[in-house]
């Protein structure tokens, strides 16, 4: 299956064994060596209008995506990202 990156943004990310929404794909991370997508991105929510700052965003390494359907995305277990 092709896709575009355009068509990967903003797809809703769920995990597969909790059932919870973690948010929306905003970003991807590639190596530019050998053009292979890394992880997905998802921003961080602001915090009362961005006053307050924002949550930290969580990254998914490519290993944890179990399906990337037509409007949503599976993963793994959510309690292992990486939140920078």
């Amino acid at each position: 299956m092709c896709s575009r990156l355009d068509e990967l943004r903003n797809k809703q990310v769920v995990c597969v064994h909790t059932g919870d929404v973690l948010g929306y794909v905003s970003d991807i991370e590639f190596d530019i060596s050998d053009g292979k997508l890394c992880s997905l991105v998802i921003y961080g929510k602001s915090r009362a209008f961005g006053l307050l700052g924002k949550y930290q965003d969580i990254i998914i390494p490519w290993e944890d995506i179990e399906l990337i359907g037509a409007q949503t995305v599976l993963v793994k277990n959510s309690s292992s990202f990486c939140k920078k």
